[in-house]
Formats: C-alpha cells, structure tokens, sequence
C-alpha cells in the first residue's frame, strides 16, 4: 500500500473510532451504561463519522480540494459544517441508528438534544481539522501530545527546495501574481511529500522545507526520491503553469543530514522549530545548488546514509568551502 492509501486510512480509522468514542460518552452522558442504548450510540457515531470521513477525503484530493482550498478559512468552515448539517440532521431525525440496531424507534424522544451534541462534535471535528491542516498534521499531533515540549536531540535529513528565478518572477508576475504561483507550485508539491513520508517544516519566501527522520528517510532514499518526483510532477504540470502564469516553475534543492535540536518555542504562537548546523549548512547547500549542473546538491554524509540503491546517478563535487563553516563539506550532484 503506497503512503497516500495509507494517510487516508489511518485518517478513516481516527475519524471512525473518535465518532464511536463520541457516541458512546452521549449516551454514557444520558442514559449510563446501557448495552443496547451504547450500541446504539457507536452506530450514530460511526454513520455520521463514517459520511464526514468520506467528505473529508474527497475533499483532500481533485478539483474540491482546489474549489475549497481557493476559499478564505470562514467560508471553508461553513461549507464543510452545511455538509455536516446535512448528514447530522437526517440520521439522528429519522433514528437510523435505532433501526439499524433492530429496534423500534421512540416516538415520545427529543430528537433535537443528538442533533444539537452530533453538530457540536462534528464542528469541534472540523475546526480541529483547520487547524491541522494550517500547523500541519505531526506538528499538530506532537503538540498535543507535548513531543516536543522538552528540546531533544534528533538527527535528521533536511531537505531544501527553492523555486529557481523567484525574483526575475515577482517583477514579471506583480506581487499577487507571484504569490498565487508559489502557492499553486507548493501545492503540487504536496503529493511528492506524501508519497515520500516527508513532513513540510516550513515555507520561507519561495522555499520549502521538508525533513524526514533518520530511520524514514533512511528507507529507499525517500528524500532524494521525493526531490526527483517534486521535479517530475511540475515537468508534468508545465502546460498548465505556462497556460495560467506564461510560465512553468523550476526548483533547485539540497539535501543534508545531521543532529538538530527539535523543540517548542514562542509565547502567543508556539511552534515547534529545528535548530543547529544542519540547518543552516543545508540552507548553504541550497546557495551551491545554483551554480551547479543539476541543480541539486547533497552532503555526503546525507546519501551514505541510504540503504537502498539510488534512483539516479550522482556525481562527486569534492569538498566545497560553506559560508559560515571553518572546514570545508563533502558534497554531490546529480549526474
């Protein structure tokens, strides 16, 4: 099974088993602890969770993730929740969980309490998917999970993508016009990172950054196989970027690995940053990456770390003397 079939089924099995959760604390909350009555309940939570689930990952792939992801984050909300609404309201109005469990419906309930505590956790739901989707989705979870709370050591691959002429870009395409094409590249990166169990760290300016651990981006050279299918999939885009923005974006990367430090940091917006020289020396990586034939570059100690054959030939650059290094660093290039 390939890493997006994965992602969208660990994301239907959480949804799944957090609707069931909530069936059951409503009914616990009502009525106790009722076999039948909590039975019940896991069968709304599961019908009502179930059909959000399934809009939620249509809604992550095709033309409704463009349509909903060209909308500002309010109107967003509001068209997920109406789509909600529209499952909620009919299976707790019509009791099709009570029919589905065998039994006879009460005439004399009050359907609207379900229907009012179903809206409030698939609202919560959505809002809690907004602000996955804003922070990230291991960002989110390490947060709430306090990972990262205490700074720890890690070593890690840090890969560095930068759209190759963003400057000679912004005074051709205005500034707004430069800001839809990253945005649009970006997103088009996304299913590269993906399929390669990359996270996305960061976007800074017309860059992006992306870091695998050592054990999972060790595997079948994920970082240098998620650059060469970053390159792949924009050479397949080219008609369409040519078509909207007269031209087609081209990247340049380097990739490094080493011990960062990984930790919360801020006060009003925490976030969870990497710092140390691996950082930096990879962002100098990416200074080289310009003047070299390929475009790529990447440190020797990143790809001896691979445990696989790799995807395509590379070359050794020697060691090359880095800005802000007193030694100089071993690197290579695509062939």
């Amino acid at each position: 099974m390939d890493a997006r079939s994965q992602r969208k089924l660990r994301f239907l099995t959480a949804i799944l088993g957090t609707g069931a959760l909530g069936g059951i604390i409503f009914v616990v909350a009502r009525v106790g602890f009722s076999p039948s009555q909590l039975a019940i309940g896991i069968i709304y939570g599961v019908l009502i969770s179930g059909a959000i689930g399934t809009f939620e990952l249509l809604a992550s792939s095709g033309p409704l993730r463009d349509w909903l992801g060209s909308l500002p984050l309010t109107a967003n909300l509001a068209i997920r929740s109406a789509f909600y609404a529209a499952v909620i309201i009919p299976v707790q109005y019509f009791d099709l969980g009570v029919l589905i469990a065998g039994l006879t419906p009460d005439p004399n309930q009050n359907v609207w309490t379900p229907i009012i505590f179903s809206a409030v956790f698939a609202i919560a739901l959505n809002l809690l998917f907004a602000i996955s989707n804003i922070i990230g989705p291991r960002a989110f979870l390490h947060l709430v999970t306090g990972r990262y709370h205490t700074p720890v050591e890690e070593s890690r691959f840090v890969l560095f993508v930068d759209i190759a002429g963003s400057t000679a870009l912004a005074e051709r395409l205005g500034g707004l016009g430069i800001h839809s094409f990253l945005d649009k590249t970006f997103r088009s990166l996304t299913g590269p990172i993906i399929d390669s169990r990359g996270e996305v760290l960061n976007y800074v300016g017309d860059e992006i950054i992306v870091t695998w651990s050592e054990a999972s981006g060790a595997i079948d050279c994920r970082p240098l196989r998620c650059f060469l299918a970053m390159r792949d999939t924009l050479q397949k885009l080219q008609s369409r970027f040519e078509k909207e923005f007269g031209v087609a974006p081209r990247i340049r990367g380097s990739l490094h690995f080493g011990p960062v430090i990984v930790g919360e940091i801020g006060d009003i917006k925490r976030a969870i940053v990497f710092n140390g020289d691996v950082m930096n020396t990879a962002a100098r990586l990416e200074e080289l990456s310009r003047n070299v034939d390929g475009g790529f570059v990447a440190s020797r100690a990143a790809i001896e770390q691979f445990k696989s054959p790799l995807p395509a030939p590379l070359h050794d650059l020697g060691v090359r003397d880095i800005r802000g290094r007193s030694d100089g660093l071993a690197v290579m290039g695509l062939a």
